[in-house]
């Protein structure tokens, strides 16, 4: 049975024993027509800037020592990839250069590789940088000291020791943060997954930069926020003049290609015990019959229609006030 809403264009009504009054009600009732258009989908979100966890490195000596000279001194000093970071003393290290001079000589009068190669590996193992090592086999001379070097161009993090101080082995001395990619950590809600799919560019914007930056989709982390009801999304941005710091606040822009569809604007439909409706007018003025539709969000303002009207049905654009009205009183849907 086809279920009508009547909107009267004029009423009477009578007041405490008030002869009849003839009221005219006029109800602004505008309507609007499914129509066909392109759009990219899109998702807003915001984020934060943080360090590519694979570019991040720990100087932890394989020996313990003492600091003679310190280099880098500063937090967030910038430093090239084989710059030294500090000169220290270590005896360990020292009697393994020893060593490593004392077999060069025995195996000149006694040739014996295996020997040499194993007195080599030990300093190597020790974490001597090579370029020391080919000194002691052309000097024939150790050096009571050895450098540490950065492992990485980037900045100083972290920073555990001080001029003159001591140190054990494993000490996590420096932490050197490489900054030439950066990871973008945005939240993307659950019910926004099914458009994430078809998301084809990540634009990140900051208040820092008039400029934008494009990103590349790396991971979505397999795990709900329960409290947001959120996922994380982790984006990669390329930052060659490292524009982009940890913490920085971002705004990310997704959108997919431009597709056409059947639209709607989200005024035209109302939900109700999880069925979406509209209402399309009836064969009479003033008669407006609830449809159930089947949409999906295309962006705040718009929904597509996924079934139920096609391109050029007309219905009511301010669904609340169908809602509002006799319709839900009389229990029409």
């Amino acid at each position: 049975m086809k279920l009508l809403l009547t909107i009267p264009l004029l009423f009477t009504f009578s007041y405490l024993g008030a002869k009849e009054v003839n009221v005219e009600q006029l109800f602004n009732v505008q309507t609007v027509k499914v129509q066909e258009r392109s759009y990219a989908k899109s998702i807003t979100s915001y984020g934060f800037v943080k360090p590519d966890d694979a570019r991040i490195y720990d100087v932890s000596p394989r020996f313990g020592g003492f600091v003679e000279v310190l280099y880098a001194d500063t937090i967030y000093q910038k430093v090239n990839k084989g710059e030294a970071l500090a000169k220290v003393y270590s005896p360990e290290v020292l009697k393994a250069k020893d060593d490593y001079i004392n077999t060069i000589n025995f195996v000149r009068k006694n040739p014996n590789t295996t020997m040499l190669e194993s007195a080599k590996t030990k300093l190597l193992l020790l974490d001597i940088p090579k370029e020391e090592i080919k000194e002691l086999s052309n000097t024939l001379k150790s050096s009571s000291y050895t450098t540490l070097l950065s492992p990485a161009d980037g900045y100083v993090f972290a920073k555990n020791l001080n001029n003159k101080g001591a140190f054990n082995a494993k000490n996590k001395l420096f932490k050197i943060v490489n900054l030439d990619k950066v990871w973008i950590e945005t939240k993307i809600h659950q019910d926004q997954l099914s458009t994430l799919n078809s998301i084809k560019r990540y634009t990140i914007t900051t208040p820092a930069y008039k400029k934008s930056f494009q990103a590349k989709r790396i991971q979505l982390y397999p795990k709900l926020d329960p409290k947001e009801e959120s996922f994380t999304l982790r984006l990669e941005v390329a930052n060659k003049e490292h524009l982009l710091m940890p913490g920085m606040y971002t705004t990310v822009s997704m959108s997919s290609a431009k597709k056409t569809y059947l639209t709607l604007p989200s005024t035209a439909v109302i939900r109700k015990n999880a069925t979406f409706y509209v209402f399309i007018i009836g064969e009479f003025e003033g008669e407006y019959e609830p449809l159930e539709v089947q949409i999906e969000p295309l962006n705040a303002n718009t929904y597509t229609i996924l079934s139920g009207l096609e391109a050029g049905d007309e219905v009511v654009n301010n669904a609340l006030f169908m809602m509002d009205s006799d319709a839900q009183i009389n229990g029409l849907y």
